[in-house]
């Protein structure tokens, strides 16, 4: 367990890697003893400057939701981020690069909010019940930290993220079955990804499930109006400058972003 002073160092470290676009060493290799309970206070230390300079807190995101991932980073349960406003992207954007360390992209669906959803004991129906749309969404992942990193690495640097582009059609959660939602994913012309939205633990809803169960024990939950990426179901690709991404989610449309 770290010392306050130790946390806040912590999360210091990643907002100045994240301002400098120069990584820093990972908390794990600085405090060994560093455990979960650190890396999501040191996230909340660094989401919490985000926001004292002008950012503001639009949702949450999920990771590890494969069991792969899982598999890969010796956990046995997903983990989660904020989505930060001034990181939010709509289909057609040209995104610089450069803002990033090196990115990486992957295919998922968003959830937003109809409702409030707190409380222990979260199935998939009320996550179901709670949302008022799902649309396509990509994800660009971003480390602050150099390699190799530990799971407690990640969640201090708020779960990799480093943007959202939202786009396609949106639905209603119970006018498709949202397990068979697919998507291609290509990059400048070629397909390098292709994925099936039950890849996320057996249904996209059930990391939310899981999300809000988790937040429970502090006394938060979801609110009405928050974006929720749901997790990758395909592998990350990475990305550089010039290059053009296009996801087809075939019946819900599609997004076209690129990079300069």
């Amino acid at each position: 367990m770290l010392t306050e002073a130790q946390r806040q160092e912590a999360a210091e470290a990643i907002l100045q890697a994240e301002q400098s676009r120069i990584v820093c060493p990972q908390p794990s290799k600085t405090w060994p003893e560093m455990t979960l309970e650190d890396a999501y206070d040191v996230q909340r230390r660094w989401a919490e400057a985000r926001v004292a300079d002008g950012a503001k807190i639009v949702g949450r995101k999920i990771g590890l939701t494969s069991r792969a991932m899982q598999q890969a980073s010796k956990m046995t349960e997903p983990d989660y981020g904020v989505i930060l406003d001034d990181a939010l992207f709509r289909d057609g954007a040209r995104i610089k690069a450069g803002t990033f360390i090196k990115p990486r992209l992957e295919v998922e669906l968003a959830f937003v909010m109809g409702a409030d959803l707190i409380g222990a004991g979260c199935q998939v129906h009320d996550v179901l019940r709670a949302t008022e749309y799902v649309t396509p969404a990509l994800e660009i992942i971003d480390y602050r930290t150099e390699v190799p990193r530990q799971i407690v690495d990640t969640i201090a640097d708020n779960a990799a993220y480093g943007a959202i582009v939202l786009g396609g059609r949106p639905v209603r959660p119970f006018d498709v079955d949202l397990r068979w939602l697919g998507a291609t994913l290509s990059q400048n012309g070629n397909i390098e990804e292709t994925g099936l939205s039950a890849g996320v633990m057996g249904h996209p809803a059930a990391g939310l499930a899981w999300l809000v169960n988790k937040l429970a024990a502090q006394g938060d939950g979801l609110k009405k109006g928050d974006i929720v990426l749901g997790g990758s179901f395909t592998r990350p690709v990475d990305i550089r400058s010039g290059d053009v991404i296009f996801a087809d989610y075939g019946p819900l449309g599609a997004i076209g972003v690129s990079f300069e």
